[in-house]
C-alpha cells in the first residue's frame, strides 16, 4: 500500500462510516431510532429559510381578514360576545358589503343565554304563568331575544364555512356540536395508504347553526416538534370518514367544486415502478399536493399583515368603506393575545392562526403550495451518496484542491435545491447534504491538523509539567501550533479549597499533615487531568487548574463542570479511609468560570509559570470564596452554565463580587438533565418561582414559599432568602433595585 495511502487510511474508514450514518438516517423512518434528530432540526431550519426568501412581502387584498382584535374587545366587550351582534355582523359582511364567501376560525359550541330569554321563558311557564300578557309579551319578543336563532338565521342560504376543531390525544372529554359531512370515507383511498393520522373527539358548533350552513372546515394546526407550524392537515380522520381542513373548505365553495379524491403517482416515476404513494387531492381542475397523511405545507406569503386586517368592530358599526370587502373572501378571527391563537410560524414567532388559514386559502386559489412528495426520499439519498463519495477522496488532495471541490459540491447543491424551489414549487430535502459535506470536511481538517504531523519532543518540555501526557502526546502531533507565548482566549478556570484548613493544620503533626495533602492532591489532580485540564498551581491546600489551553477544548466549560463534581464525589469516597486514620473530616469549596483569559509564561526574569490571569480569573477565585456562604460545595458563573444546555443547574444568586462592578449569576451544577429524579425538579420549578417573586419583591408569596422548601429540603440557599426577606420587609430595596446582592468581602 502506497505510504500516502496508509497515512490517510484511518481518516477515510471514518469519512466512509459518516457517509453511512447519513445513508442510514435518510432510509430510516419519520420514527426510526436510526434517524439523526439534529439533521431534522438543521432540515426545518433550512426550510425556514427558504420560506423566508420566497416571501413576496406584498398584501394580497383578495381575502380579508375581520379581526376580533383588542380594539373590538374594548368597545364590544369580551369574547364570546352575543350571537345578535355577530348575525348584525353576518347581516352587514352580506347585504351591505356584498361580499363573496365566510369562513370563520371560531367555534360555537355552546348556547347563548345572555339575553336571559330562556330565564323568562320558564317565568312565563312557572312564576307568572297566571299572567297571560307575560307570556303574550315574550312570545312577541322571541325572535329578538332568542340570539342563537337569529344568528342561524343569518347564516342561512349563504357561503358561509363554519370552523371546528378535532381532538388528537385520549380525553375522556364528550364531543361536542355536529359536525359537518364527511368529504371522504376510508374507501375513498387505496388499501393500506389511507392516512394514519386519527381524531379522538372534536368541538363542533351547534346543530341549530351547522344545519343551516352545511359546510364547515377544522382548524387544527400541524405543530412539528419544534413548535413551528409548517403544514396543514387537509383532512383528518374520524371513525373511517375524512373531514376536510377550514381551508380547503372555504377554496371548494368559493371555487363551487363539490368533487375530492385523492390522486396516486403513476407506477413507474424515475424508473422505480414501486413507488405509487399519495400525492394529490384533486377537486375539479385544481391539484393540491399533500404528503401521505394528507397534510399540506402552508405557503407564507409573508409576515403578519400579509392581508388586510379590518376590526370586527368596525364591522359591526358599518365604518368600513364598501369597496374595501365588496367581493372579497373573509375570515373571522383574532389576533388578540388574550384569546391565545397566536402560533409559531417559519416567518414570524407570534402569527395569528386565521392568517394561517388565509395563505392556504389563498395558495389554494393561486394554486401556489409546495409539494414535498414521499419520491424525495430518493432524491436525497441519491444526492448525499453521490456527494459523499466525492467527499470521500478529500484526505488523497491538496487543502487548497480539497476546499474548492467542497465549496463547489456545496454551492451546487443550493442551487439546485433553490432551481427546485423557486421553479417547480418542489421541496427537496438540503440539510443532511451540507451536513453530510460538513462532517467530511471537518474530519478531513482535524486530522490534518491534530495526526500527520509530529513534534512530541518539543511539547514535551515546553508543556510536559502541567499537563498529562495523554495530552502532550495529542499537541505532539502539531506542534507549531502551541507555544508558551502569551494570548487571549476564551477558557475556563477552577478553583478549589479546603474548608477551615487553618484549624486542621493546627490539630495535626506535620508529617501527618503531609500525607493528608498527598492523599487528597493526587486523586484531585488525577480527575482533572483526566478530563483534560491543566494544573496551573498548588497552594497548600488549593488547587487551581484552567481548561482551553495549551490544548483548544470547545468544550471547557463542561470539562471543568464535571471535573469539579467529580472532585466532590470522589472526597466524599475518601472519607471513610481518612477517619479511618483518625484524620478529620475534609471538605472543599469549588468556584468555575468561563470567559476571556490571557494564557501564557508569565512572571519575572528569575522565574516564570504557565498561568492565566484576568478578572475572569478573579471571578473563580470569588466564587470559591462563596461555597461557604451559600452552603454549597460548588459554584459555578453564569457563563459556565450557557455552555451546558444539557445539564441542570440550580440558580443561587445573583452577585456583586469584591472587586469586579459587574454583577453575574452564580449557578450550582446538580448534573445531566436526563438523569434528574422528578423530585428535584419539581422543587426546581417551585425555586425558579420563588426567586421571580422574591426579585419582583412580592415578599410574602417569596417567603412562604422559600419557607416551604426549607422544610421539605433544609438547604442553606433558601434560608439564606428568608433572611434577607425579613431584612427588605424593614428597609425596602427601592424600585429600581435590579435583585443583585453585593458581596464586600473575598
Amino acid at each position: 500500500m502506497p505510504l500516502r495511502l496508509r497515512r490517510v487510511l484511518p481518516v477515510l474508514i471514518i469519512n466512509a462510516v459518516i457517509l453511512l450514518v447519513f445513508l442510514l438516517h435518510v432510509t430510516a423512518g419519520s420514527q426510526s431510532s436510526l434517524r439523526l434528530d439534529f439533521i431534522d432540526r438543521m432540515e426545518n431550519l433550512t426550510y425556514d429559510m427558504r420560506v423566508m426568501l420566497s416571501t413576496t412581502d406584498t398584501v394580497d387584498d383578495q381575502i380579508v381578514i375581520v379581526d376580533i382584535d383588542e380594539r373590538s374587545l374594548a368597545e364590544l366587550g369580551r369574547w364570546p360576545w352575543s350571537r345578535d351582534k355577530l348575525a348584525l355582523m353576518v347581516d352587514r359582511l352580506f347585504a351591505e358589503y356584498d361580499i363573496s364567501l365566510l369562513g370563520f376560525d371560531v367555534v360555537f359550541a355552546e348556547p347563548d343565554e345572555s339575553s336571559g330569554y330562556k330565564i323568562m321563558q320558564q317565568l312565563a311557564e312557572d312564576a307568572f304563568a297566571d299572567v297571560p300578557a307575560f307570556g303574550e309579551r315574550l312570545l312577541v319578543l322571541r325572535d329578538e331575544l332568542d340570539y342563537d336563532q337569529r344568528f342561524a338565521d343569518s347564516l342561512a342560504n349563504r357561503d358561509i364555512v363554519l370552523g371546528y376543531y378535532f381532538r388528537l390525544t385520549e380525553s375522556e372529554e364528550p364531543s361536542t356540536g355536529q359536525l359537518p359531512a364527511p368529504v371522504l370515507t376510508a374507501r375513498d383511498f387505496r388499501p393500506g395508504s389511507e392516512p394514519t393520522v386519527r381524531a379522538n373527539g372534536y368541538g363542533a358548533n351547534l346543530a341549530i347553526f351547522q344545519n343551516q350552513v352545511g359546510q364547515g372546515g377544522h382548524f387544527n394546526p400541524e405543530v412539528d416538534d419544534d413548535g413551528v407550524v409548517r403544514r396543514v392537515p387537509m383532512l383528518y380522520r374520524y371513525q373511517d370518514e375524512y373531514y376536510e381542513a377550514l381551508s380547503l373548505a372555504m377554496a371548494r365553495q368559493y371555487l363551487g367544486i363539490t368533487e375530492l379524491e385523492p390522486v396516486y403517482a403513476e407506477p413507474g416515476l424515475f424508473g422505480y415502478r414501486g413507488y405509487s404513494g399519495l400525492e394529490w387531492l384533486r377537486m375539479g381542475p385544481v391539484r393540491l399536493p399533500v404528503d401521505a397523511q394528507m397534510r399540506a405545507l402552508v405557503p407564507y406569503r409573508g409576515r403578519q399583515n400579509s392581508f388586510p386586517y379590518i376590526s370586527a368592530t368596525d364591522v359591526i358599526h358599518g365604518r368600513v368603506p364598501v369597496e374595501q370587502l365588496q367581493g372579497r373572501i373573509i375570515l373571522v378571527g383574532t389576533s388578540a393575545p388574550g384569546l391565545f391563537d397566536l402560533r409559531t410560524t417559519p416567518v414570524e414567532s407570534k402569527f395569528p392562526g386565521v392568517e394561517i388559514h388565509a395563505n392556504l386559502v389563498a395558495g389554494i386559489l393561486d394554486r401556489n403550495i409546495r409539494a414535498r412528495p414521499a419520491y424525495t426520499l430518493g432524491a436525497e439519498f441519491i444526492h448525499v451518496l453521490l456527494a459523499g463519495l466525492i467527499m470521500l477522496g478529500l484526505p488523497l488532495l491538496s487543502p487548497i484542491i480539497g476546499s474548492v471541490i467542497v465549496i463547489g459540491l456545496v454551492s451546487a447543491s443550493i442551487a439546485i435545491n433553490l432551481l427546485a424551489w423557486f421553479s417547480a414549487n418542489l421541496v427537496l430535502p438540503l440539510a443532511s447534504v451540507l451536513l453530510l459535506i460538513l462532517a467530511i470536511f471537518l474530519v478531513n481538517m482535524t486530522y490534518g491538523f491534530f495526526v500527520e504531523q509530529r513534534g512530541k519532543r518539543q511539547l514535551g518540555s515546553l508543556f510536559g509539567q502541567y499537563v498529562p501526557p495523554e495530552l502532550v502526546d495529542e499537541m505532539s502531533e502539531n506542534p507549531q501550533a502551541y507555544s508558551l507565548a502569551a494570548e487571549n482566549r476564551e477558557m475556563s478556570v477552577l478553583f478549589s479549597d479546603v474548608r477551615g484548613f487553618t484549624s486542621i493544620s493546627e490539630s495535626m503533626q506535620p508529617q501527618e499533615l503531609s500525607d493528608l495533602m498527598n492523599e487528597l492532591l493526587t486523586p484531585m489532580t488525577r480527575i482533572i487531568h483526566t478530563h483534560r485540564g491543566t494544573i496551573d498551581k498548588y497552594m497548600g491546600d488549593a488547587i487551581m487548574a484552567f481548561w482551553g489551553a495549551p490544548l483548544r477544548d470547545t468544550d471547557h466549560a463542561r470539562h471543568a463542570v464535571v471535573t469539579g463534581l467529580e472532585m466532590i464525589r470522589r472526597l466524599n469516597e475518601l472519607q471513610p479511609g481518612f477517619q479511618q486514620r483518625g484524620w478529620p473530616e475534609i471538605r472543599i469549596g469549588v468556584g468555575i468560570n468561563t470567559g476571556d483569559m490571557s494564557v501564557g509564561n508569565m512572571g519575572s526574569e528569575f522565574r516564570r509559570a504557565y498561568t492565566v490571569l484576568g478578572d475572569a480569573v478573579n471571578l473563580g477565585a470569588r466564587l470559591e470564596g462563596l461555597t461557604k456562604t451559600y452552603g454549597v460545595s460548588i459554584l459555578v458563573s453564569e457563563f459556565s452554565r450557557a455552555a451546558m444546555p444539557d445539564f441542570t443547574f440550580r440558580e443561587i444568586d445573583r452577585v456583586r463580587v469584591k472587586g469586579r462592578d459587574e454583577p453575574v449569576v452564580i449557578y450550582e451544577p446538580l448534573g445531566p438533565t436526563a438523569e434528574l429524579d422528578s423530585s428535584v425538579k419539581s422543587d426546581l420549578k417551585l425555586y425558579a418561582e420563588a426567586l421571580r417573586q422574591y426579585r419582583a419583591q412580592e415578599w410574602d408569596l417569596a417567603e412562604l414559599q422559600f419557607l416551604n422548601l426549607l422544610k421539605a429540603t433544609n438547604l442553606q440557599i433558601y434560608a439564606i432568602y428568608v433572611k434577607r426577606i425579613q431584612h427588605f420587609r424593614e428597609e425596602p430595596p427601592g424600585a429600581d433595585w435590579d435583585g443583585v446582592f453585593t458581596h464586600t468581602t473575598k
